[in-house]
């Protein structure tokens, strides 16, 4: 269940609106259903007894998903939206419940009057947070999936401006995958006719907010969604190059592993590629890929010790983590190998008989 707080100007407009041909009213208090002038007087009315509210007209949608399609019963959906009601302090005011049937997934919309029927003011402050604790509390209390994201919408009823709204959140959304800064998304949104517009802290060059434009419509990117907000794109792209950096430190240490692998390696049992290892035929070859090709594991007889299993990805293990893990290891048996090397050498020097003169 997902509540979405709508902005109305006017009552003619958003009954107008939620009035439609594919709709059935489940409830009304306070006013004269099913005609639409009649209603509309019936609000503005009310709305004469506290003419210093400006903002009269209360509109929220309460979507759920299509998976609960098949028990969302008028009756149902009436009792959750009357509790949602009580839960977000709309009560003692005029209403009007409005269940659309042009989506697969069930919704309905609550136009209500933020004057209440004593002229008290009906409060919106904190209204989508609060909204947003009383859907969770009511999907758990209902057993309630998620309900549908902007995926699910079809975009083909949808008309101005939340066609174009959402024309730009479908190019957001395939173009974040491939960019890693702010250039290479307007580059791309470019592509597709959306510009982008920054807006700046008073007269500074600091930025805190975007805008993105299209058909002569302009949306924050907190309006598209939630996360296409300034400082969401923002700490997504810092993140971005801070993990590119990452891994490219991580494969520059993987390489350098690999090369201290293969010297060492050579140093204590000969020729990688086998004519002055003879004596270690047992030793078998790991492949690391195009990149790197094979590495040949020590011998069996070889104090220092490093298996195929060792090399392998662990379950769960991300590549970063693999790649460190493997790193390492090189490094440290690659510091083994020159150690032997070198106690060899020292027992070569020993054994050499020594010239009396």
């Amino acid at each position: 269940m997902i509540g979405k707080i709508i902005a109305g100007s006017s009552f003619a407009g958003t009954v107008g609106y939620v009035i439609k041909e594919q709709s059935r009213i489940l409830d009304a208090e306070g006013i004269t259903p099913p005609n639409v002038r009649e209603m509309v007087q019936d609000f503005k009315d009310q709305t004469l007894l506290n003419p210093r509210i400006k903002n009269t007209v209360g509109h929220i949608s309460l979507s759920f998903s299509s998976k609960d399609a098949p028990r969302m019963t008028d009756t149902l959906m009436t009792q959750i939206a009357k509790e949602y009601m009580q839960r977000m302090g709309i009560t003692d005011t005029q209403y009007l419940l409005v269940r659309h049937l042009d989506q697969p997934h069930p919704h309905c919309h609550l136009v209500y009057n933020r004057v209440g029927n004593n002229g008290q003011t009906i409060s919106d402050k904190n209204i989508k947070i609060r909204n947003a604790k009383v859907c969770r509390a009511l999907t758990g209390k209902y057993g309630l999936h998620l309900a549908p994201g902007k995926e699910s919408v079809r975009r083909e009823h949808l008309r101005e401006p939340d066609k174009t709204k959402y024309e730009i959140y479908d190019a957001i959304k395939t173009s974040l995958p491939n960019c890693g800064s702010w250039n290479d998304l307007e580059l791309r949104l470019k592509e597709r006719g959306i510009a982008i517009r920054y807006k700046y802290c008073g007269s500074t060059n600091q930025k805190q907010g975007v805008l993105f434009c299209k058909n002569g419509f302009e949306f924050s990117g907190s309006k598209i969604d939630r996360q296409f907000s300034y400082s969401k794109l923002n700490r997504r792209f810092a993140q971005t190059k801070q993990q590119t950096y990452y891994r490219a430190t991580l494969a520059k240490g993987f390489h350098a592993a690999i090369g201290n692998y293969r010297s060492a390696y050579t140093d204590l049992f000969g020729n990688i590629s086998g004519s002055g290892n003879k004596g270690h035929a047992d030793a078998g070859l790991i492949n690391f890929g195009n990149n790197i090709g094979t590495l040949p594991l020590l011998p069996n007889d070889s104090s220092v010790k490093l298996s195929a299993a060792q090399l392998q990805r662990k379950p769960g293990e991300s590549t970063e983590e693999y790649i460190a893990r493997i790193t390492a290891l090189l490094n440290t048996v690659a510091e083994a190998m020159a150690i032997a090397a070198m106690e060899r050498k020292r027992k070569l020097r020993e054994r050499k008989p020594k010239i009396k003169l």
